[in-house]
């Protein structure tokens, strides 16, 4: 295990949270992640009122049997996106998302993108099972802040994974 994870989250309740970007489908053996950063990047530019500087990278599935009976074939939507204050400008051929407000387990992460893999496999295997929260059924995100560098050893960001007790 990467001892640059940390294992015990913070919890928080996310405000309703609005984002602009690109989505592309995709699974984790057809990964289109880079691919998908590249198209978005010149094009963040455009968004007006964007809210700070950090990037979302975010995973939207389509329900909880998604991690029951996991396969890196299932597929899933993947976002490049930035915070904005409205929807009232949404440039041509870049969509919305809006994240419900709701319970998050943040972890905070520095290394290699490589090594985000495993972080994930602690969360749902190991931190998950025994907390007393379960997944919820709402976006999974990371925010990519200023720490933030692409696939170097002393990148930081902070993986966002929805919660709410277990009942």
């Amino acid at each position: 295990m990467n001892k640059n994870i940390k294992m015990t989250p913070t919890i928080k309740t996310l405000p309703e949270t609005l984002l602009i970007g690109k989505k592309v489908r995709m699974n984790f053996l057809n990964d289109k992640t880079q691919e998908l950063w590249r198209s978005f990047m010149p094009r963040k530019r455009e968004i007006l009122k964007g809210i700070g500087t950090d990037l979302y990278s975010v995973e939207v599935y389509d329900s909880l049997s998604y991690f029951e009976a996991f396969s890196p074939a299932n597929e899933f939507d993947k976002w490049a996106a930035v915070k904005v204050a409205d929807f009232e400008f949404v440039p041509n051929d870049l969509d919305t998302l809006t994240i419900l407000s709701g319970l998050y387990a943040i972890f905070s992460f520095k290394g290699l993108d490589s090594e985000a893999p495993a972080m994930y496999q602690y969360i749902l295997g190991t931190w998950l099972p025994n907390s007393e929260y379960q997944l919820d059924h709402r976006p999974h995100f990371a925010v990519m802040g200023e720490k933030y560098k692409n696939n170097d050893p002393d990148s930081e960001e902070e993986f966002w994974i929805p919660i709410k007790p277990k009942i």
